[in-house]
């Protein structure tokens, strides 16, 4: 650790070892996405999304209690920013909940901004994007 704190001093870069909120976020999520007994119909949904110059996508995974999980790939044939490609992954994964005939669902993101303007934490602004909420 010492040898690479001087070479990383060289260039005038520190290391800063990762915070323990960080471990917490962890553990919460981990205490909230954990199902009980009695939870039947309980379905945990993931999605991400991918946005680029040459074409956008997303992915979903979508896992029952039962150990049931159905994956999907999705493309999009029009151009979206990262915003309304997550946006799309959400809906098509609640789609899919709903096929899945499931009575509870938790999904799960790693878009803040989607997050927050789900729970009316914050505002959307762009006015092609109200029409996700």
């Amino acid at each position: 650790m010492v040898k690479w704190a001087i070479e990383l001093g060289e260039y005038d870069i520190s290391y800063q070892p990762r915070s323990l909120i960080k471990i917490q976020a962890l553990a919460e999520l981990v205490q909230e996405a954990t199902f009980t007994e009695g939870s039947k119909g309980h379905w945990l949904l993931y999605v991400d999304d991918s946005s680029t110059l040459t074409g956008s996508g997303a992915g979903i995974v979508l896992t029952s209690l039962e150990g049931d999980e159905l994956e999907y790939a999705l493309h999009f044939d029009f151009k979206a920013s990262n915003n309304k490609a997550g946006y799309e992954a959400l809906i098509a994964g609640i789609k899919m909940d709903l096929d899945a005939e499931a009575q509870n669902l938790i999904t799960c993101t790693d878009s803040q901004l989607i997050t927050k303007q789900m729970k009316g934490e914050y505002e959307v602004k762009e006015e092609r994007m109200k029409d996700y909420l």
